[in-house]
């Protein structure tokens, strides 16, 4: 099952606990600043299993996570790439 890590950067202060706790690192904090001159959380979703700890932990709830199970994540040999292709039905 793979996932998708959606951010709402005006609702996120930048706290970093998605960051902290992503088992699979998918999380950094910006270098661009909000509306609110926070530095929000944002995701590249490489490697993103949909597991929901960041959106657990987001005390500003600005994280939802979206899972696709018709998608399998596949790891490169050197294991710095993870592409997502769909299953064959």
């Amino acid at each position: 099952m793979a996932g998708k890590i959606i951010i709402d950067t005006e609702r996120c202060k930048g706290c970093g606990l998605c960051v902290v706790f992503c088992p699979k690192g998918c999380i950094v904090i910006s270098k661009r600043s909000n509306k609110k001159g926070f530095f929000p959380a944002e995701t590249n979703n490489s490697g993103c299993t949909g597991c929901a700890v960041c959106a657990l932990v987001c005390p500003d709830a600005a994280i939802k996570v979206l899972r696709d199970e018709k998608i399998v994540s596949i790891e490169s040999k050197d294991k710095k790439k993870v592409k997502f292709v769909k299953e064959k039905s």
